[in-house]
């Protein structure tokens, strides 16, 4: 298989140090392609030096979807393609092989590693990776939705691989999206009668120290997600179980690791509910409104 990694960019220098060397012991240089928003710091030197492929972009020409599209059609010779974030540090030389193998099954067109959360991460930010990112892999077909419901198209794009022609017969990336390109991606390629693979065994460290605040925007953006996607939802199921069953859990980690911030938690939990029910409303927004509300204040435009 032809394999190429793809590494979305924007003023990566700090994160290079930890981000750029596990990736070049794990394949060769000119098989990573950066596509770079118009740096203002050292990345489009860094990945020259580093012998990366190096493409770049108006920082206003970003889309989740869109550019990772771009970066699918530059590489036509591409068998799979793997996308990561620029944040996101390989924990093994393996991982990346490990990440294709579930590819060795025809039928399996997309698959996605583990996160791990980040050195020094707080029992906030551990307890949502561990809840998403369990230890056993899996296999999942449209099938899956009776069992796993919306969880079924879970997916992200900060450690996954995609079978390159198995993602341009459902049309690619969504080029016009807030964020969610892979969940929404990867709801066509089961309903396309595809399988997408979870692999624990390839794993990433790879978390955010979200505030509060921010945490309420991106819920914001969620529900705009699923409002103007809401094929979603109708052909997947509703996303309130895996909610609730991730405050239990949460609240339970927290009762053991750290039980002060249990009502820091359940704030959070509001906001997030708030900011949600927010963005499936926000046909009731103004646009400038909806850009102080949005973590992605770019995608709203006139």
């Amino acid at each position: 298989m032809v394999v190429h990694v793809v590494v979305p960019t924007l003023n990566a220098a700090a994160d290079w140090p930890a981000f750029a060397p596990p990736l070049l012991a794990s394949l060769p240089p000119e098989q990573v392609l950066i596509i770079d928003s118009s740096s203002t710091d050292q990345t489009p030197a860094l990945a020259r030096s580093a012998g990366f492929q190096l493409h770049s972009i108006q920082q206003s020409e970003f889309n989740h979807g869109a550019t990772r599209q771009l970066a699918a059609e530059l590489l036509p010779e591409a068998d799979i393609l793997i996308y990561i974030t620029q944040d996101a540090i390989l924990t093994s030389p393996v991982s990346i092989a490990n990440l294709l193998q579930p590819f060795a099954d025809p039928t399996v067109a997309a698959a996605y590693g583990r996160q791990l959360p980040r050195i020094g991460a707080g029992p906030i930010e551990s307890h949502a990776r561990n809840f998403n990112y369990p230890e056993q892999s899996e296999i999942r077909s449209l099938a899956s939705r009776e069992r796993l419901g919306f969880k079924a198209i879970f997916i992200s794009n900060s450690f996954a691989a995609y079978r390159r022609s198995a993602l341009m017969a459902v049309g690619g990336f969504p080029r016009q999206i807030i964020f969610g390109e892979d969940t929404v991606t990867a709801a066509h390629l089961l309903m396309a009668g595809s399988k997408i693979a979870y692999v624990a065994e390839a794993s990433v460290r790879h978390s955010h120290p979200y505030t509060s605040t921010q945490e309420f925007k991106r819920y914001f953006d969620i529900g705009v997600l699923h409002s103007r996607e809401h094929w979603l939802q109708d052909s997947f199921g509703g996303t309130r179980g895996e909610g609730k069953r991730f405050v239990k859990s949460e609240v339970s980690y927290l009762w053991r690791e750290d039980p002060l911030r249990i009502p820091s938690a359940l704030i959070r939990t509001g906001l997030k509910l708030l900011g949600y029910k927010l963005g499936r409303s926000e046909k009731n927004i103004s646009l400038a409104m909806k850009r102080r509300l949005s973590m992605h204040r770019q995608f709203w435009v006139e």
